[in-house]
């Protein structure tokens, strides 16, 4: 659909409209006064999330960032799915799954009796999809932009066999300065430290950042803060159908070497994933259901 028929079709007035984003994919701008949000249907992303008097924004796109067919963009809200991290079968699929770079269409918009705005993006299985993974699915995420942001991953098995998935949000936010910041809510956890080859570990005390980090916590609570010394606020993760948290940042040599990086925006950004990952696989019989959900909310 071109940027006006999802107008014609989809825009709410004076809360949501499409216009003609990077790369000359429609992206969805909102503005309902109580944020404002950037939402790419090209990968089901969300791109932007900026709560009203918040002076920065709560998510991290890189200016270096592609944006072409088959290409992943890198900041933001990325899908991982229907795996998470290499190919579990080692087939030599991409990693993360294939939804992240593929054209979602657009599901609804709605303006809710509480004045938020909600926007339903889909993607369905095709011929392509199924050579490369081969179950019928429907795949709808579910955003909601208030004074919080929540996003819903909600999985569907239309077809007639099981078929197991791991997932994730692979929430890029931004900070102030990464040698400042904190991860509270996963003391004591123990963790797959993927920097050195799986080693399960536990995490003594807070996580600060001081090199390339790359953990999958297992068994982690529904509540976890970013703690935001330099920006002065805190931002708090909520989520639901998930046990497990990631958290990655790609310190300065790998910042260099990715071309959607700038050489210093590992300073500038963290990822804090909420996932089904490792040993936390979700398994669907046909006709089923499953959704993990993320809450994400700014307080000083």
């Amino acid at each position: 659909m071109s940027v006006d028929q999802l107008n014609s079709e989809y825009a709410i007035e004076n809360q949501l409209k499409f216009v003609d984003g990077e790369g000359g994919f429609p992206f969805i701008e909102i503005d309902n006064g109580k944020a404002t949000a950037l939402i790419s249907p090209y990968a089901g992303q969300v791109l932007s999330f900026c709560p009203a008097g918040e002076s920065q924004d709560l998510l991290f796109l890189s200016d270096q960032a592609y944006y072409q067919d088959g290409k992943a963009i890198k900041g933001g809200i990325p899908i991982c799915w229907p795996w998470f991290g290499s190919d579990p079968e080692g087939l030599g699929r991409p990693g993360h799954g294939f939804v992240r770079n593929r054209d979602w269409s657009v599901v609804s918009t709605d303006a809710t009796s509480e004045g938020d705005t909600r926007v339903v993006l889909g993607l369905v299985d095709t011929e392509e999809t199924k050579a490369i993974w081969p179950h019928a699915f429907r795949l709808n995420i579910e955003i909601t932009v208030g004074n919080s942001l929540t996003v819903e991953l909600v999985t569907r098995n239309t077809g007639e066999q099981t078929f197991t998935i791991t997932q994730a949000f692979h929430t890029y936010f931004r900070i102030g300065d990464i040698a400042r910041v904190k991860v509270l809510g996963l003391e004591g956890l123990d963790y797959l430290d993927k920097t050195d080859s799986g080693v399960e570990k536990t995490q003594a005390g807070e996580i600060t950042i001081s090199s390339e980090v790359d953990r999958i916590y297992m068994d982690a609570p529904d509540e976890l803060v970013i703690d935001d010394e330099a920006l002065s606020r805190r931002i708090h993760i909520s989520s639901a159908g998930s046990r497990t948290a990631v958290v990655w940042n790609p310190w300065a040599e790998i910042s260099r070497d990715m071309a959607d990086l700038g050489d210093e925006d590992f300073q500038r950004l963290l990822c804090v994933e909420t996932a089904n990952a490792a040993s936390e696989t979700v398994e669907l019989p046909p006709g089923s259901e499953s959704r993990v959900l993320a809450r994400y909310r700014v307080s000083s």
